[in-house]
């Protein structure tokens, strides 16, 4: 099966920053933040992770936790403290980003559930404890690995039932949406991703539309301004951005944006601190 997270990796950045790495022996709380996720990777000990407004959630062996979409939460260790690993992370966009939109609030996977994850953490426990230059890089990069990691244990396991991983752990449903992230310039139509997928037209419409939880037009939509946003943030004019994802035209770009973010392109890209180039 092709890569089914390629496309999202490459259109949407992710960077995670370190701020926890050792022995954690009093209570912290976080504060939603747009844009941020959280990322508690647990080595020994036990803790109570208490999304705001939840039940806590006791964890007891070593487990990663993550938050995908900004949520306010505390973490309380037990009393004679825990090993932690924690840190911040972004993933390109704080809103129209597939994935930010198809998890859960809270992601818990436990280690022994997903042995995939073992090498990676392994490593970034072992850097955590020791002092060598570059520490802070290295702790990054390999929690943004287990970012990836997580997200394809997520898939291949099928922990999901519906959303894009839900989606992109169907063989089939995968076919048709990595085509659709390859190429949004295309002017699909339902029979021809039915095609990519293998199936009827009304047999995929109905199976897209359980697993996914939208229809595929839909999806292909949010597809395009999510990319058009990513796009735009690096500068790209709105004439270019149009083409490249499906538009033939910045008028008719501004009017799907409108639609699906109910502002324009010039206002979005204003509160986010950017001009809009025409």
């Amino acid at each position: 099966m092709p890569d089914r997270l390629v496309w999202l990796l490459r259109h949407f950045n992710l960077r995670a920053r370190v701020f926890q790495a050792g022995v954690l022996n009093c209570n912290a709380s976080f504060e939603a933040q747009s844009g941020l996720g959280y990322l508690h990777v647990l080595k020994s000990g036990k803790v109570e992770i208490t999304p705001q407004g939840h039940d806590p959630i006791l964890v007891d062996d070593p487990s990663v936790l993550f938050f995908m979409n900004p949520t306010q939460h505390r973490v309380q260790p037990a009393a004679t403290g825990c090993s932690m690993v924690c840190a911040t992370f972004e993933f390109g966009l704080d809103e129209g980003n597939p994935l930010l939109e198809a998890l859960p609030e809270l992601t818990l996977v436990r280690l022994g559930d997903a042995p995939i994850l073992g090498l990676t953490l392994r490593q970034l426990f072992t850097e955590s404890e020791e002092d060598h230059c570059g520490k802070q890089a290295v702790l990054d990069r390999l929690c943004e690995v287990a970012l990836v990691l997580v997200l394809r244990d997520l898939m291949d396991q099928h922990r999901l039932d519906v959303g894009l991983l839900a989606g992109l752990a169907d063989t089939r449903l995968a076919r048709a949406i990595n085509a659709m992230h390859a190429e949004p310039n295309r002017n699909w139509t339902l029979e021809a991703l039915a095609g990519e997928a293998g199936m009827s037209r009304a047999r995929f419409a109905v199976h897209f539309r359980d697993t996914v939880g939208m229809t595929p037009g839909d999806y292909l939509g949010e597809w395009r301004v999510g990319l058009a946003q990513s796009m735009m943030l690096k500068g790209m004019p709105l004439k270019s951005v149009a083409g490249e994802v499906g538009y033939g035209s910045a008028s008719a770009l501004s009017r799907a944006f409108l639609a699906r973010r109910g502002k324009t392109p010039t206002t979005w890209l204003r509160e986010h601190g950017t001009k809009c180039s025409p």
